[in-house]
C-alpha cells in the first residue's frame, strides 16, 4: 500500500516571482539564508527549498519514504489579489503543479488553486484545472465559504464529484492573536471549525451530496466539538432550518488529515470519523509541519496493520480514484 502525503505545500517559482512583481499584493522579503518570506496578517511563511525546489522535495519523499504527494498551494492564496490577478496567479499555479504531476509520474499529484475572490472564475478554473479537486481557504478575505456567492461553485463541484479541502487563512479578528503565534496555532484551527460548521448548517453538504469534504488539521476542533453542534441542532430552531439531520452525520461523511501527531488526538477523530476517513498529512515543509511526525504517530495508534495502511495512503488513493 502506497504512503500519501495529503497535507503539504508547494510555491511555484513562477508564482514566487510573480509575487515580487509590482502587480501583487503580497509583501516579500528575503531572510538572512536567502528564502522568500511571504507576509500575511498575523503570520508569515519562509519558503525554504523544499517549498520551491520540487527536485530538491522529490529527494525528501524517496529519503522518508513517502511514495506521492498531493499538492496544494497555501497562505496568502491568490484571493488576496484582486480579481484580475487572482485569476492570472491561480491559472499560473495550477498550470506548474500540472506540469510537475506530469514529469515526476506518479511522485505528485495536485489540488487546484482557485481565484476565490471571483466565484464564476473559480468556476471556471476549477474545470479548466482538470485535477481532482480544489483547496479553499476558510474565509475569502472574511466572506464565510457558506456564503451564496460560492454556491455556484458547489454546484459544479457536486457535478464532478469533486474533493474539496478545507484550509484555514487568517481568521476575522486576527488581531487579537498577533502574539505568541496564536494565529497560526489556534486562529487556524478554530477558523476551520467555523467554516465546516458553517457549511453543515447552512445546508451546502445536505444540497451538494457528491461533494468530497476534507479538512486540514485534524478538522480543527470538529471531533471534539461535534457533540456540541448536535446540541446546537436540538435547541435551536435555527440550527434545524437547512439540514434535516444533525450536523455530526454530515461531519462524519467528511475526511480528516493527521496534522495534529498526537496519537490520542487521532485517535479521537478515528472515533468520530473511522478509520477510513482519516489521511496522512505532514504540512511539509513549513516550520511547524514534520514528515517524521507524520509517520511516527501514525504508527504509534493502537489499530490493525490494515487501519494504519488505510491512513497511509489506501483511503487517499480511494478518495482521488
Amino acid at each position: 500500500m502506497p504512503i500519501i502525503d495529503f497535507h503539504n505545500h508547494y510555491y511555484p517559482p513562477a508564482y514566487l516571482d510573480a509575487l515580487r512583481s509590482a502587480s501583487s499584493a503580497v509583501k516579500v522579503t528575503i531572510d538572512e539564508g536567502g528564502n522568500p518570506c511571504l507576509h500575511y496578517p498575523g503570520d508569515y511563511n519562509i519558503a525554504v527549498p523544499g517549498h520551491r525546489d520540487i527536485d530538491y522535495r522529490e529527494q525528501v519523499l524517496i529519503e522518508y519514504g513517502i511514495d506521492t504527494q498531493v499538492l496544494t498551494l497555501t497562505t496568502p492564496g491568490t484571493h488576496v489579489e484582486t480579481p484580475q490577478t487572482a485569476v492570472r496567479f491561480a491559472t499560473l499555479v495550477n498550470d506548474a503543479f500540472a506540469d510537475v504531476v506530469q514529469r515526476k509520474k506518479g511522485r505528485f499529484t495536485a489540488l487546484a488553486t482557485l481565484p476565490l475572490n471571483d466565484p464564476q472564475a473559480s468556476v471556471r478554473e476549477l474545470r479548466r484545472a482538470g485535477f481532482r479537486g480544489a483547496m479553499l481557504f476558510s474565509n475569502v478575505n472574511g466572506v464565510a465559504l457558506s456564503d451564496k456567492r460560492f454556491w455556484p461553485l458547489y454546484e459544479a463541484a457536486d457535478e464532478l464529484g469533486a474533493v474539496l479541502y478545507i484550509h484555514p487563512t487568517n481568521p476575522v479578528g486576527v488581531e487579537a492573536m498577533l502574539d505568541y503565534w496564536l494565529m497560526p496555532l489556534v486562529g487556524f484551527l478554530f477558523d476551520t471549525t467555523l467554516a465546516a460548521s458553517k457549511i453543515v448548517f447552512s445546508g451546502i453538504v445536505e444540497r451538494f451530496p457528491r461533494i468530497k469534504w476534507v479538512l486540514c488539521h485534524l478538522g480543527g476542533t470538529i471531533p471534539y466539538l461535534a457533540e456540541r453542534l448536535d446540541r446546537g441542532y436540538e435547541a435551536f430552531t435555527e440550527c434545524r432550518a437547512n439540514i434535516p439531520k444533525p450536523p455530526s452525520e454530515y461531519l462524519r461523511q467528511f475526511y480528516y488529515d493527521t496534522v495534529n501527531f498526537d496519537p490520542q488526538a487521532l485517535q479521537l477523530a478515528i472515533n468520530f470519523a473511522g478509520i477510513d476517513h482519516i489521511l496522512a498529512g505532514s504540512d511539509y515543509p513549513h516550520q511547524i509541519g514534520s514528515i517524521p511526525k507524520m509517520l511516527e504517530s501514525i504508527g504509534r495508534l493502537p489499530i490493525s496493520e490494515s487501519g494504519r495502511a488505510a491512513i497511509r495512503g489506501g483511503n487517499a488513493e480511494r478518495l482521488l480514484a
